[in-house]
């Protein structure tokens, strides 16, 4: 889930292949430079590299994810206002928001489209990409659908929270930048 969470089209056992051909790389060269053997552990090291890229583009993907999740909830509850579904809403968000939020809800449309429930195909969303608000959505849309109620009401108002909640992170952190910096 690791490198599904960064994107990366790589299977665990070729991701490892890769990082394990690094670190070989490493070693080799250590001679090769005529440096003392006793630096191999350091050319060794190198295989961390592939997990550092990844970690840091999983990184960078989730908070683009959370900055795009309020808008994608907002054009959900337009769609449902307007008399579509909520499977039609996700199709919405995948067609006009960029990625990685169109990405994730494509698939979770997909998964629909091909016979899974909605609940089952959104719970395999939050387990891709962990997310608190995600987490908030997912069980906003299971209860309203075992108790009803009106959605798009309910969206509006997660996605007006995660506004409010972006809004005073960024208050502290313009708060506290001094402290941090010093």
């Amino acid at each position: 889930t690791f490198l599904q969470q960064a994107d990366v089209p790589l299977t665990p056992t070729k991701f490892l292949m890769i990082s394990l051909g690094i670190a070989a790389l490493g070693v080799i060269a250590i001679p090769l430079c005529r440096a003392p053997i006793y630096f191999a552990p350091l050319g060794a090291s190198l295989g961390i590299i592939p997990f550092l890229f990844v970690y840091f583009k999983r990184k960078s993907r989730l908070a683009k994810f959370a900055k795009q999740f309020p808008e994608a909830l907002e054009l959900i509850s337009r769609a449902l206002r307007a008399g579509h579904s909520l499977a039609s809403g996700f199709s919405l968000v995948a067609d006009e928001m960029g990625k990685p939020i169109a990405t994730e809800f494509r698939r979770c449309y997909e998964a629909q489209n091909l016979g899974q429930t909605l609940e089952l195909a959104i719970e395999e969303m939050t387990e891709r990409v962990p997310n608190l608000d995600l987490r908030f959505f997912a069980t906003a849309v299971v209860l309203q659908r075992q108790t009803g109620g009106d959605l798009a009401e309910i969206l509006e108002k997660i996605g007006y929270i995660v506004r409010e909640r972006f809004k005073i992170f960024g208050q502290i952190q313009a708060l506290t930048g001094e402290g941090r910096l010093s």
